[in-house]
């Protein structure tokens, strides 16, 4: 598969849901996720995160995806039930290497997360 069909993959099993499948797209060793407000050096730290968010997810609706080589672009727009959160826009820069998603930054209001947390942010540790 090219990059952004795996990309394509991983956000369509985060929308399913299927966060076990989605788990397969990304890389065992030197996986890396970076946020405005957390970090995440495993991919079962990141999975586990994103379980945390399953219950609020109302729909994550796929605006833009684009490809440069290893490198995809998504621009995606992540509805929740939770009314402190509302709607998120996030922009997400994927790197792909080996056919697994080796790295995730996502740019988004960080302010918003923060709130609903309570100022208790995940650790990278």
């Amino acid at each position: 598969m090219q990059p952004k069909d795996i990309v394509a993959q991983f956000i369509a099993d985060v929308h399913g849901q299927r966060l076990d499948q989605a788990k397969t797209l990304l890389a065992e060793e030197g996986f890396e996720y970076v946020g405005p407000n957390m970090r995440f050096l495993n991919r079962d730290d990141m999975v586990s995160y994103q379980f945390g968010m399953v219950a609020i997810q109302k729909d994550l609706v796929l605006r833009q995806l684009s490809a440069d080589g290893e490198h995809v672009f998504a621009i995606l727009d992540y509805q929740t039930y939770f009314e402190q959160i509302g709607d998120v826009r996030l922009a997400v820069w994927f790197r792909v290497r080996d056919d697994k998603i080796q790295t995730v930054e996502a740019f988004y209001n960080a302010a918003v997360v923060e709130n609903m947390l309570g100022g208790n942010l995940p650790s990278a540790n």
